[in-house]
C-alpha cells in the first residue's frame, strides 16, 4: 500500500470504525497528518503572522488553544475534517492486531500512550480474526 491509496482508503471510510487497517494504512496517515500541520502552520504563518512564539498564553484576548498550539485557524480547519478519521483508522489498527476499540481509551491514562504505540507497532494477526480478513491477505 502507498501513501496516497492510504490516505484515500482512511477519508472514503470516514467513519468506518469496523474492519481492519494494516500498519502501512496507519502510519501513512499519521505520516500525511503531520506533514499537513507542518504545511499548514507554515501557510497560517505567512498569511495570518501568528506563530506559537507571539502568542503570551497569560494575554489570550480569545484567540484560542489552536493558536497557542501553533496550528492556527488552517491547521484547526484540517483537524476538525481529521479527527474522525484518525479515530477511525486507529480503531481500525487495533481491530487489525485483534483488540477492541476501547483500547483507544488508554490514551487518557498516564502512560498509556506507550501501550497504544507499541500496539500500532504490532504486526497484523495473521489470517481473518473477528474484525474481518487480513488486509495483506495472508
Amino acid at each position: 500500500m502507498d501513501m496516497k491509496s492510504a490516505i484515500v482508503n482512511v477519508y472514503t471510510n470516514y467513519f468506518g470504525f469496523t474492519g481492519r487497517a494494516a500498519r502501512a494504512e496507519f502510519w501513512y496517515f499519521v505520516l500525511f497528518t503531520w506533514i499537513a500541520y507542518l504545511l499548514l502552520s507554515i501557510v497560517n504563518s505567512f498569511f495570518f503572522g501568528m506563530n506559537a512564539a507571539d502568542i503570551d498564553p497569560a494575554n489570550m484576548d480569545g484567540m484560542g488553544m489552536a493558536s497557542l498550539w501553533g496550528i492556527g485557524i488552517l491547521g484547526g480547519l484540517f483537524w476538525l475534517a481529521s479527527v474522525i478519521p484518525s479515530i477511525a483508522v486507529s480503531i481500525r489498527r487495533l481491530h487489525d492486531i485483534g483488540r477492541t476499540g476501547w483500547w483507544l481509551l488508554l490514551i487518557f491514562v498516564p502512560l498509556g500512550g506507550f501501550v497504544l504505540l507499541y500496539f500500532y507497532i504490532k504486526p497484523s494477526q495473521p489470517g481473518a480474526n473477528q474484525y474481518g480478513p487480513n488486509p495483506y491477505g495472508e
